[in-house]
């Protein structure tokens, strides 16, 4: 999810996210705190989805607000929930004016 103008297309999307992560997840050297509206959706995430249970089936890299940093967080969800998580993260994040981008499929999310 990224806090940001919806690309047009997936190509586009791609593109943008790839950008985005190499700027605020991949380099372990510049640490940017996660702006309001992505602590607030990821706030509303683990509300209904919490990280913080001992053995969680949700989330392979708890606590969720670490894999955030800048206008950008990637979540990452086990395989067992993704399916019924990935609809809520999506949906929750249009309720947030955020863009729901799914890297492994390479496309963006309704």
């Amino acid at each position: 999810m990224w806090d940001g103008e919806r690309p047009f297309n997936n190509q586009q999307a791609g593109s943008v996210y790839d950008e985005l992560y190499a700027r605020y997840l991949e380099s372990d050297d510049v640490v940017v705190p996660p702006t309001p509206r992505i602590v607030t959706y990821v706030e509303a995430l683990v509300r209904r989805y919490p990280d913080d249970a001992d053995g969680s089936v949700v989330w392979a890299s708890p606590p969720v607000i670490d894999e955030a940093s800048g206008p950008m967080v990637y979540l990452l969800m086990s395989y067992s929930k993704a399916e019924e998580v990935c609809e809520y993260a999506a949906s929750l994040a249009r309720e947030h004016g955020l863009v729901c981008f799914d890297p492994q499929g390479e496309c963006l999310l309704p």
